[in-house]
């Protein structure tokens, strides 16, 4: 059986990626106990600190809010044919962007007024940092993935430069801005809860989360309810029928990477806006890798992306619990289970899917996958 037939939707979309979450578990249950702890204490552990209480839902769902933006990001770049590596550095440079508004407006406007233009100056500076990769990629044909790998090493000296000579507060040796105007603060949620009389044990988790559910929401529409979307999707598959169809393939590049930048580029609203209020060094800490793993985990839909997000924020607050409460399992060991995730996830997606597809031989049809080599949700 070709590793390339389709399952049936719910199989694929639902079935197959819980095997895989299930083997890289299994497998890090072996690692754990090979260091002398009980993988189900481990277990039990990761599970409580991310959702056993408020505190932790409220850090797990900060974190997933990182990864939401930046999956949403991986996911468009994905059904334009694209592998979208940089989502960190856009994600940089698009919190600088975000940023800066919040210093110049926190004193100056309300918060109604700052956020949509902290929204605007993030989106438009991370689709601005994934401009030149993208145009590489479709006027001269430099591989995408190498420009927007090569993009995260500059965004990350750049920001490195400006916060050390540039932006740092003055009298301090910290790398990092002068605090944000009260205004410019995204309001927690747990004290959002306090002015309706419900009491939430406090969190970073924020209003920015809101956010990203509407751009998950925006994403959906555009992606399968507009003719763009679908030339998307069709240059993405076949450039050659796009070019038959009439549609330009390396205008749908361009675009799809402005966008997929201007997602990641809306992460520094949870991390900076939301909890942080100042520009600080490597503020994304690997969430632009991560939104990688949320994509395919969440086979490029936006409704999986929310759930495999959620997934990878419990597996980071979670793992906080463990480093903190089982010795011999540090912070390194912790991203050795988020790597396993990754890995059979992502990399090993299709070692079960032969298997699975015996189970269900008269409902599989050999087809031909799309660039990226994961099947694309209709």
């Amino acid at each position: 059986m070709s590793a390339s037939a389709k399952l049936p939707r719910w199989a694929e979309l639902g079935l197959l990626p819980l095997i895989n979450l299930a083997a890289a578990l299994i497998l890090s249950g072996v690692v754990v106990k090979i260091l002398g702890e009980s993988p189900w204490a481990a277990l039990k552990l990761l599970v409580s600190g991310a959702l056993g209480t408020q505190e932790g839902i409220g850090y797990t769902l900060y974190y997933a809010t990182n990864f939401i933006f930046t999956g949403l990001g991986v996911a468009v770049a994905y059904h334009a044919g694209l592998f979208n590596i940089g989502c960190e550095g856009q994600a940089y440079i698009g919190g600088l962007g975000s940023g800066l508004v919040a210093l110049w407006l926190g004193d100056r406007a309300p918060l109604l007024v700052v956020l949509p233009v902290a929204i605007m100056a993030g989106a438009a500076f991370g689709a601005a940092w994934a401009l030149i990769p993208a145009w590489l990629q479709a006027r001269r044909g430099s591989h995408i993935v190498i420009t927007t790998i090569m993009f995260n090493f500059i965004a990350a000296s750049l920001m490195t430069y400006l916060l050390v000579n540039v932006l740092i507060k003055p009298g301090q040796q910290s790398p990092e801005s002068r605090e944000f105007g009260a205004n410019a603060a995204l309001p927690a949620v747990h004290e959002v809860c306090a002015q309706v009389g419900i009491t939430f044990s406090p969190s970073p988790w924020n209003l920015a989360f809101a956010i990203a559910l509407l751009a998950a929401a925006l994403v959906w529409v555009l992606v399968w309810r507009t003719r763009w979307g679908y030339a998307l999707r069709v240059a993405g598959q076949n450039q050659s029928a796009a070019v038959y169809a009439g549609i330009s393939p390396s205008r749908i590049i361009i675009q799809a990477m402005l966008l997929s930048g201007a997602l990641a580029g809306c992460l520094g609203l949870n991390e900076l806006l939301g909890s942080q209020h100042r520009i600080l060094i490597d503020f994304p800490s690997g969430a632009g890798f991560v939104g990688i793993a949320v994509a395919l985990m969440g086979r490029n839909h936006p409704v999986g992306i929310l759930v495999a997000a959620v997934l990878f924020g419990a597996l980071a607050q979670g793992g906080s619990q463990l480093a903190f409460d089982l010795p011999k399992i540090n912070r390194d060991m912790v991203v050795v289970i988020q790597g396993l995730v990754i890995l059979f996830c992502g990399a090993l997606d299709n070692v079960f899917r032969a298997p699975l597809a015996k189970v269900w031989p008269g409902r599989l049809a050999r087809s031909p996958q799309p660039s990226g080599g994961t099947s694309v949700p209709r």
